[in-house]
């Protein structure tokens, strides 16, 4: 197939966007939400809205959390059974991975993997049940907020950990 130009071992990228910017590739894991938001750009520098209550994205807000990771950094794999997660990257770029392991879900066993930042916001919804890990792949610190619809409860946290390169979940995070 090679014209010329062509180098052995190139392999043709695959469509990420369509015509009007939307993702393509696998849908999300049931339950799991993503709203794209829009930079507001003034004069003076620039405004986006990180949360809603008429959006309808998972109850109330009980609590709000900043994340940040150094770069290179994961912090996985965490799951809630009761807690719904937003979370939103408001500085740098992080790859944030969902693992359904829901035995009900009709996307048991489905891994997504997203690049979430400043550049092209957007708010994740994770769904209780649903593992997650998050990855800063950019150079610099990377801050995310958190809002979940149930606060953090000191005696019994609802917060399930897992090391990031469980056998447990298909996925593993690169080296940075």
């Amino acid at each position: 197939m090679s014209n010329g130009w062509l180098l052995d071992g190139a392999v043709k990228v695959r469509q990420s966007v369509t015509s009007e910017w939307e993702r393509t590739g696998q849908p999300l894991i049931e339950g799991a939400v993503l709203r794209e938001v829009k930079n507001v750009l003034a004069p003076d520098g620039d405004l986006v809205e990180v949360f809603r209550q008429d959006w309808q994205l998972g109850g109330e807000v009980a609590q709000v959390f900043q994340r940040n990771l150094s770069p290179g950094c994961v912090s996985a794999w965490h799951a809630h059974e009761h807690t719904t997660d937003r979370i939103f990257v408001h500085v740098g770029r992080a790859k944030i991975v969902l693992y359904d392991a829901r035995p009900e879900s009709r996307t048991r066993s489905w891994v997504n993997e997203l690049i979430l930042g400043e550049a092209r916001p957007a708010l994740l919804v994770v769904p209780p049940g649903i593992w997650h890990g998050v990855q800063n792949v950019s150079s610099e610190t990377v801050s995310l907020l958190n809002l979940v619809d149930r606060a953090y409860r000191y005696e019994d946290p609802d917060h399930w950990k897992l090391p990031p390169d469980s056998p447990e979940v298909p996925y593993r995070f690169e080296k940075p």
